[in-house]
């Protein structure tokens, strides 16, 4: 019998890949279907959502787009912190008793001194954007929930994830799109970018997924996880190598827009404590990844 896994976000870039991994793999877990379609703001939408309970719940729904988050900070905390304790409220109603994984983000930690990486679970989160306090506060809530129900809460902060699907407000969807648009001669040799010579930790979505389905498994309620690989790439270094993969010679362009404020140098998280706890490594290349976001979007742009 496999055991039944809700999951919030399924249409989103890690919800889509969630599914499509579980279903027809062979997996423990089964994603159940919802009776309709439901709301996170609107508790009304979630009564009666679980025709059976769930044996668990990886709680992926989210604003998690953080230029949003500063135009409309309000609406953000709605979604990324009311709309958890909704979730929660109405699972406890339904019943529920079983592993509640709520996703945040590495993103909490702020800024942080380069001396203090890579970053671990030890680092005092210093959220320096609306978005980053709306995870950390319903990361509170949820092990606040997890000790006052006895439920087994933990929490996942990812940190940066690519792979086939993404948005191209992201960098990399966005390098791809335009190196794609490119090579099919529907856009000058010239690549519009943000700040490109900050690292960052990257992770291919699916091993993001399968340290999700392990700390199901094998996670301590209670704890949390950074969820990352180890190691720092710039920017720079993948959009130079996905215009290697795709034989285009560009020029990178400094585009004012794109840059963020309250930017991080370098980001590097420590995955040890995930490891010792489940035993997860990654499995994707940097250079697997970049080649499955490419042949993506060759697709989706001839489409577009």
């Amino acid at each position: 019998m496999k055991k039944r896994l809700f999951v919030t976000g399924l249409s989103g870039f890690v919800g889509r890949h969630l599914k499509s991994r579980l279903h027809g793999h062979d997996s423990a877990w089964q994603v159940m279907p919802v009776a309709a379609r439901y709301d996170l703001t609107d508790a009304k939408t979630l009564e009666g959502l679980w025709p059976e309970v769930p044996d668990a719940v990886i709680h992926l729904a989210g604003q998690t787009f953080v230029p949003e988050a500063f135009r409309d900070p309000a609406r953000t905390l709605n979604i990324n912190l009311l709309g958890t304790l909704n979730l929660l409220q109405a699972l406890k109603a339904r019943g529920f008793t079983g592993t509640f994984l709520y996703v945040s983000s590495g993103d909490v930690y702020g800024q942080v001194s380069e001396d203090r990486l890579p970053i671990t679970e030890l680092q005092a989160p210093a959220p320096r954007n609306p978005y980053a306090v709306s995870k950390l506060s319903a990361e509170l809530l949820s092990l606040q929930w997890g000790m006052s129900e006895g439920w087994p809460v933990l929490v996942a902060r990812p940190f940066n994830h690519i792979g086939p699907g993404q948005k191209d407000s992201f960098v990399i969807a966005s390098a791809a799109r335009q190196i794609s648009l490119i090579k099919l001669g529907l856009q000058p040799a010239r690549l519009q970018v943000g700040d490109i010579d900050v690292t960052r930790d990257f992770l291919d979505v699916g091993d993001v997924i399968s340290a999700y389905l392990s700390l199901l498994e094998k996670g301590a309620p209670g704890q949390v996880y950074n969820i990352c690989s180890g190691r720092e790439q710039s920017i720079r270094s993948l959009i130079e190598q996905l215009g290697d993969i795709a034989q285009v010679d560009v020029q990178l362009i400094q585009d004012p827009a794109r840059l963020r404020r309250a930017e991080q140098r370098r980001v590097c998280g420590s995955p040890a404590k995930l490891r010792q706890a489940t035993g997860w490594t990654p499995e994707t290349t940097t250079q697997q990844s970049l080649r499955a976001i490419l042949s993506d979007w060759e697709i989706r742009v001839q489409q577009e």
